[in-house]
């Protein structure tokens, strides 16, 4: 495996001097003694919330999550948000974000391969979704092909919030479907009650053959104020099992006619292979998967204040699934013999990922002046991503980036609050080897933000402003390309009874086309695909229009959002129907678009003795997205419900779902449809220290009837379907 490290201080010197300035504030600043040690309990504050001193976020007598999130707080420009932690985050752990995130509301995933799937948040994918670590962009290439991996480990996560709504344009224009945003511990983010805190989870599964475990250790050093940190994990499943055939059934249809005109031709060995691709069930060929993940932090808390730094690396090597019959990319047939007589066989393709990142986060109390607190958020990646076609090095994926942000939050003046930063945001961008299909490329980004709200009231008025330039250059093929963008939003909310909330937002977002889709220009291995960027697009503008409602009655909780969005310049990757070098050519277009959505939950408690609860919660979503000219937009996701039924008591949880997904025949030219499925699910936890949390076991069946289901929003669903029936079995401690 080919990795190699680039400088680690180039282009550090903005996230070095906004450290200067945090280190001086926290030495020199204001003579507060050293915070009281945080209790795992959470106190119950005046205003009847309680505050979760884990997550920085209040949880409101009707039961909804304010998030926090970098100065969100609790604006409702941020119509959209979920968060997963605790034993839901341990039910639907997987090995990338997006498996991890797509039974909630308005969320699926590009499930490309068991080893690299990105969130899709409201039918936008790739560079219209911001994948962020606590607050920061995760700085890798995932945004930028579906076979590239998420370079987060969700094992060592303790929450996921997901943003959606104009307000997360504020971490970048590159958000206009939202932003997922990882909380791990990699920095502390606290001091521990005990002088050392373990955490520790360990899962196994029946349909991957998973083995995975990770754990984290969380000390003190005496009163210092200093917090130190390591966390670790592993992850290793084999070729997943799927229910039936691999292959969709047009695709299989499309073997089994090219087989026979193989044998009538005489091509014996070519027709046998293109049956057996055609029979092939219940496993998925070359989807096996192997990760790892290292992380070191410490941080330096004094009074209000706290500043901390952290390294650590990710690595994954995984599998990448062929469509069967397709051959080798270099003009081979399959089954085509070479000189002496001997067949080739084609070469499975796999792909080498890892990641060096370090990372800064600092939070200085400013005081009772009209800023309270400056806080600082930097990373620094440098990415390799190895292309391997069986052992040969196909192509190398480099890209070396920092990202920081600047934000001062102001006090609250009366009905007034809010905040303005800056954020800065690099990427060096190279592809090596015969196929590199993107030109090496670097993109500069400059950004300055605000985010305002007034009234204390029923009503609220909130508005979220950014200026952005953008620089896109690429010096092989002699291109600059400059881009000046102001995105902006402006919210009403309204509050017809204490428990209920209503509001309307309006949004004006552009973006920078990015390098690949200025510079592809080539044969992609791993995608199977022919990609033609254009580097002459224009920047993606979008209006964007929203309405919602949440809040409680009684004993059930809701929220809901209808949304619209209108694009000028939208910029798409469509087949165009040719071949080239043996490829299917996609192209990216740019033309108007129109998304429509809508996306809610209902949660009910129907029974309540204060020993058992009994209850259930619905969700669903659905998203429409035509072009200009009438055809859909590619790959977006079906409608889709899902109901559960939970029991609860102080030491045990059971709960069983119905997860319906439509089929979706609304498809772009040469995109087939895709057949709608049942999931069943189950699962039954357990917590057996009494009158304590620390401990929980859960043992869980999913897709108990084995029923074949393929994601249309995946580039590979017609050979790589969803797992088959699964179960996996979990603990998870904290002490």
């Amino acid at each position: 495996m080919l990795y190699h490290m680039k400088n680690p201080l180039r282009r550090l010197a903005l996230s070095a001097s906004v450290a200067a300035f945090c280190t001086s504030s926290l030495a020199h600043g204001q003579a507060r003694e050293p915070a009281a040690p945080e209790q795992s309990a959470a106190p119950m504050q005046d205003d009847g919330t309680v505050e979760d001193d884990l997550h920085d976020r209040r949880i409101g007598q009707d039961g909804t999550i304010i998030v926090s999130a970098q100065g969100l707080r609790d604006f409702d420009l941020l119509a959209g948000t979920d968060v997963v932690e605790g034993e839901e985050l341990q039910r639907n752990l997987a090995g990338q974000l997006g498996d991890v995130l797509d039974s909630q509301p308005g969320v699926s995933a590009s499930g490309f391969a068991p080893g690299a799937s990105r969130p899709i948040l409201r039918g936008f994918a790739g560079e219209r979704v911001k994948v962020l670590v606590d607050g920061i962009g995760a700085i890798d290439a995932s945004n930028t092909s579906d076979d590239h991996a998420v370079s987060i480990d969700p094992l060592t996560a303790e929450s996921i919030e997901v943003l959606r709504g104009p307000a997360v344009l504020l971490f970048g224009s590159q958000a206009i479907g939202g932003a997922v945003n990882v909380i791990d511990k990699r920095i502390p983010r606290r001091i521990p009650a005990e002088p050392v805190h373990f955490d520790f989870l360990a899962r196994g599964d029946t349909a991957s053959d998973l083995r995975e475990f990770g754990g984290s250790v969380d000390m003190r050093v005496g009163d210092s104020g200093f917090v130190i940190h390591a966390d670790g994990s592993w992850r290793e499943t084999d070729d997943l099992e799927v229910s039936g055939f691999t292959v969709a059934p047009q695709l299989r249809a499309e073997l089994l006619a090219e087989a026979a005109e193989e044998a009538e031709e005489g091509e014996f060995e070519e027709a046998e292979e293109l049956r057996e691709a055609a029979e092939q069930r219940g496993f998925l060929p070359n989807s096996a998967t192997e990760t790892w993940s290292a992380n070191g932090g410490v941080a330096f808390f004094r009074g209000d204040s706290t500043l901390g730094v952290s390294f650590g690396v990710y690595d994954t090597e995984y599998g990448v699934p062929g469509r069967p019959g397709a051959g080798h990319h270099h003009g081979e047939e399959l089954g085509v013999a070479e000189e002496g007589g001997e067949e080739e066989e084609e070469e499975r393709v796999s792909i080498g990922l890892r990641q060096y990142r370090a990372d800064l986060r600092g939070d200085v109390f400013l005081g009772d002046g009209f800023f309270e607190r400056l806080r600082i958020r930097g990373g620094y990646s440098d990415y390799t991503h190895t292309e391997f076609e069986g052992e040969e090095i196909g192509t190398v994926f480099d890209v070396e980036g920092i990202e920081s942000r600047m934000e001062l939050v102001q006090n609250d003046r009366g009905a007034w609050r809010g905040s303005v930063g800056f954020q800065y945001y690099f990427r060096d961008f190279e592809a090596i080897g015969a196929e590199a299909f993107v030109a090496p490329n670097v993109t500069d980004q400059y950004a300055f933000f605000a985010l305002q709200e007034f009234g204390d009231g029923p009503f609220q008025i909130e508005g979220s402003g950014r200026f952005e330039k953008t620089v896109v250059a690429s010096d092989e093929f002699g291109i600059r390309r400059e881009f000046d963008l102001a995105s902006g939003a402006i919210g009403f909310a309204y509050e017809p009874t204490v428990n209920i909330r209503t509001g309307i937002n309006v949004s004006r977002v552009a973006r920078a086309p990015s390098g690949e889709e200025l510079f592809s220009n080539g044969p992609h291995i791993a995608t199977q695909a022919f990609e033609i960027g254009d580097p002459n697009l224009e920047a993606e503008r979008s209006w964007g229009g929203e309405v919602y409602a949440r809040g409680g009655f009684g004993d059930a909780s809701f929220k809901i959002a209808a949304y619209k969005n209108w694009f000028d310049d939208y910029i798409y990757l469509a087949q165009n129907g040719e071949e080239e070098d043996d490829l299917p050519v996609f192209l990216f277009l740019q033309q108007n678009a129109t998304y429509t959505g809508v996306e809610g939950e209902l949660a009910y408690d129907f029974i309540d003795t204060g020993y058992l609860t009994v209850g259930t919660v619905v969700r669903g979503e659905y998203v429409d997205a035509d072009l200009d000219d009438g055809t859909s937009v590619p790959r977006i996701p079906p409608l889709h419900f899902a109901g559960a039924l939970e029991a609860s008591t102080a030491r045990f949880d059971v709960r069983g779902e119905v997860e319906w997904f439509d089929e979706q025949e609304d498809v772009a030219p040469f995109e087939t449809a895709t057949d709608g499925y049942t999931f069943v699910n189950a699962s039954l936890s357990w917590r057996p220290v009494r009158g304590d949390n620390t401990v929980t076991l859960l043992l869980q069946g999913d897709n108990i009837f084995d029923v074949t289901g393929r994601r249309h929003t995946s580039f590979t669903k017609d050979f790589v379907p969803l797992a088959g029936r699964n179960f996996t079995a979990s603990i998870r401690a904290s002490f």
